[in-house]
């Protein structure tokens, strides 16, 4: 049969009943566009949330645990060498937090293919004098350069510049909640003290907010030298190094290997933040869930309206079956209404759906938190557009796949005689 003409009987069937195939190919525009704005505007929020920390997070780390040493001395006594000793209140005495050879594994590391960079770090407890009072708190001794090219620091300094913990001499980068507490801004001078009684000036170069209000009422940041003068180490002296891998699924067992070839404590990105990627796969699947239901919902609107459309043009088909239209042509000519009403109602779900979003994303969202944030996150990824239309025409063509069969059944002989 000519395609042609089945096509045109399928369109003059469409605009006979125009009024319910519009209703059709709304619900099918609908479910995109409510698919495509959902998924973006979801896995937006998974992006923002999961970067306010994995941005910040290495992807390997190499430290030293500080644990009580396995090898006790009644275990290397002859005499009890094979029993089973119980040791009571076991100290960490010899535990040590430096990592020795740093400079030896930072060169190693660098020539590492599978690695992009590497940034070392000192992390000591002290506590910021304000009066009487004394306050918490951690600084971490940072290759500014490193951390920023790594792990997107300038992105959360909402006051002062980075570069300068490394250009000042005794600078300090404090946490926006702590910064709060001390009521210091840029330009001030804070007072350290260490756990030994040392205490240090240090000017404020520069606030940080990294959207945990938790770590910003800690947390602050000094030069790798400026750390290791106020706990009076060597300048050799690292506690951390923080790496960033080409590939990420591979973190867990780079850390396995660097465990054993470094004799250091390791941890990677997956262990140390598993609960936010449970949070993210949870949140997508609840997104995919919602907008395939709707385009599943739209498939009964056209299962519904072709089936009706049989029902009224069950004069038609016999006429058409009766002048030598078979089963199969009068299938087709169904199938092509099904598939005209999924691909015109797709094209216009993916345009409006795009606009939805463009929508989504002008929308204001300022919040302390989150300083660097403006407006509502939403991502635009091709992948979405690419489920949205095959879900349209894969729906449609289920839902238009049984009336389009009842129709192909129908004996002409049946209805005329019944007229």
């Amino acid at each position: 049969m000519n395609l042609r003409l089945i096509f045109s009987i399928a369109k003059s069937l469409l605009i006979a009943r125009w009024r319910q195939t519009l209703v059709a190919a709304v619900g099918v525009t609908f479910s995109i566009t409510m698919f495509i704005a959902l998924l973006g505007f979801m896995t937006g929020l998974n992006d923002l949330l999961d970067g306010l920390i994995l941005n910040r997070t290495a992807h390997v780390r190499l430290y030293n645990e500080i644990e009580p040493n396995g090898q006790q001395p009644i275990t290397l006594a002859p005499e009890y060498k094979g029993s089973y000793n119980i040791v009571r209140s076991i100290k960490s005495v010899n535990s040590r937090e430096r990592i020795y050879n740093s400079g030896a594994i930072i060169q190693a590391l660098k020539k590492d293919e599978r690695v992009i960079g590497i940034a070392p770090k000192i992390s000591a407890q002290v506590f910021f004098n304000e009066g009487a009072i004394d306050i918490t708190g951690v600084v971490n001794g940072i290759d500014a350069q490193a951390e920023s090219r790594l792990f997107h620091f300038d992105d959360y300094i909402i006051s002062g510049h980075s570069r300068d913990i490394a250009i000042v001499s005794n600078s300090i980068i404090l946490g926006k909640g702590l910064a709060d507490k001390l009521l210091a801004t840029v330009g001030d001078v804070v007072q350290v003290t260490t756990i030994s009684q040392e205490r240090f000036p240090l000017k404020v170069v520069g606030i940080f907010q990294s959207g945990v209000q938790e770590l910003d009422k800690v947390q602050s940041y000094a030069s790798v030298s400026t750390v290791q003068k106020i706990l009076g180490k060597p300048n050799n002296y690292i506690t951390d190094i923080q790496i960033k891998v080409k590939d990420i699924d591979k973190a867990p067992q780079m850390a396995r290997e660097f465990a054993q070839l470094f004799n250091t404590d390791t941890e990677d990105i997956q262990t140390a933040n598993s609960q936010f990627e449970t949070g993210s796969f949870v949140r997508s699947l609840i997104s995919y869930a919602v907008g395939i239901t709707l385009l599943i919902v739209a498939g009964f609107g056209i299962y519904n309206i072709l089936n009706m459309m049989i029902y009224e043009k069950m004069d038609s088909i016999a006429i058409l079956k009766a002048t030598g239209f078979s089963g199969k042509d009068v299938n087709r000519i169904f199938m092509v209404i099904a598939l005209s009403i999924g691909l015109f109602g797709g094209v216009l779900g993916l345009l409006f759906g795009f606009l939805t979003s463009l929508g989504i994303d002008q929308i204001p969202f300022n919040t302390l938190a989150l300083p660097t944030i403006t407006t509502y996150p939403v991502n635009y990824s091709p992948a979405f557009y690419l489920i949205g239309s095959t879900f349209s025409i894969v729906t449609t063509y289920l839902a238009g796949w049984a009336p389009a069969r009842k129709a192909s059944q129908v004996d002409p002989v049946v209805i005329i005689r019944g007229k």
